[in-house]
């Protein structure tokens, strides 16, 4: 899968995905929307961003998921 949005620059974050080569990591991103934060909430806090860019980093962020196995606990 091919990511317009997020790019890598090793002088920018060092070399840590990015939002169109801003300083604003996927990541952060990702765990704002995680924390419950919505779309425009998190475009408010960071107004260099768009919903695209949001989108994005969240489908980034499962194709990363996707890509190796992750141990999970199993319950009773």
């Amino acid at each position: 899968m091919r990511f317009e949005r997020i790019t890598t620059d090793p002088d920018v974050m060092g070399g840590v995905p990015c939002i169109r080569g801003l300083r604003i990591p996927a990541a952060t991103v990702v765990a704002m929307f995680a924390d419950g934060m919505t779309a425009e909430e998190i475009i408010a806090d960071l107004p260099d961003l768009t919903p695209a860019d949001v989108t994005e980093a969240l489908r980034y962020a499962a194709e990363a998921v996707r890509e190796r196995e992750l141990p999970l606990r199993h319950t009773a």
